[in-house]
């Protein structure tokens, strides 16, 4: 009877919560509107990185972001995976084009901003990005994260699409030699989504970055994308404190 209750709910489940859960992502399309998305742009001008720069971290509070991070839709998408007290805690806005180009190898998110630097156990090591205290976490932390990157572009194969290996999300916090064994046994996913779209992703499914493959001889094919980053509260334990960032 139970058994049977519980397929049931399964089946129930939207489609991208079922991906999260077998996969480790969701890709979401149509979140935002692209009438949206332009007047984000022109809000979020501001923070356009400098030429060659990739993006910039840390803009949970600027005003827009803020706004974007604790907006219903991304609200009610976070919550549907970590309960109903998921918040904000982490923005990054990504700006990839032919003049910022980046390759990023394959690896698992297993860093965390904290308020202060204190010895843990399972945590560590540490290590200072642009002021903020950050130590590796351990699973049943990481296992309380959830990543919604909204894109303000078409992600497409020719400008620098995420790419993911697909369920390596519940294998834990693996070591790097094990990283890049699975990166050559398992066969790699493009995200590819239409701007206003979200990829919903876990931090310890193992991920990279390709480079944009446009020239800079052609015409500018941007990949913005703004990574908001939750969590539950308690994910950290006692005396350390979560950064939001």
């Amino acid at each position: 009877m139970n058994s049977s209750r519980s397929t049931i709910a399964a089946s129930d489940r939207p489609e991208w919560l079922r991906s999260i859960d077998e996969r480790g992502y969701a890709l979401v399309p149509d979140v935002w509107s692209a009438r949206e998305v332009l007047a984000l742009l022109v809000s979020l001008a501001d923070l356009s990185s400098r030429p060659g720069r990739a993006g910039i971290r840390h803009v949970l509070h600027h005003p827009v972001v803020s706004v974007i991070a604790n907006d219903r839709r991304l609200i009610d998408m976070a919550q549907s995976v970590l309960g109903e007290n998921a918040f904000p805690f982490r923005a990054t806005l990504f700006d990839k084009s032919p003049d910022a180009n980046w390759l990023v190898s394959w690896h698992q998110d297993t860093a965390l901003p904290l308020v202060e630097k204190i010895e843990t156990p399972g945590w560590g090591p540490w290590s200072i990005k642009e002021g903020f205290h950050y130590a590796h976490a351990p699973a049943y932390a990481l296992n309380k994260v959830l990543a919604l990157r909204l894109h303000f572009d078409d992600c497409t194969p020719t400008n620098g699409p995420l790419r993911v290996l697909s369920g390596t999300h519940r294998m834990g916090v693996l070591t790097d030699d094990d990283v890049s064994r699975l990166a050559a046994e398992l066969e790699p996913v493009d995200c590819l989504i239409a701007k206003g779209g979200i990829l919903a992703m876990r931090p310890l499914v193992i991920h990279a970055a390709s480079k944009t493959r446009a020239q800079k001889s052609q015409a500018h094919i941007p990949r913005r994308v703004l990574h908001i980053e939750y969590a539950t509260p308690g994910i950290v334990p006692q005396p350390l404190q979560l950064s939001t960032t």
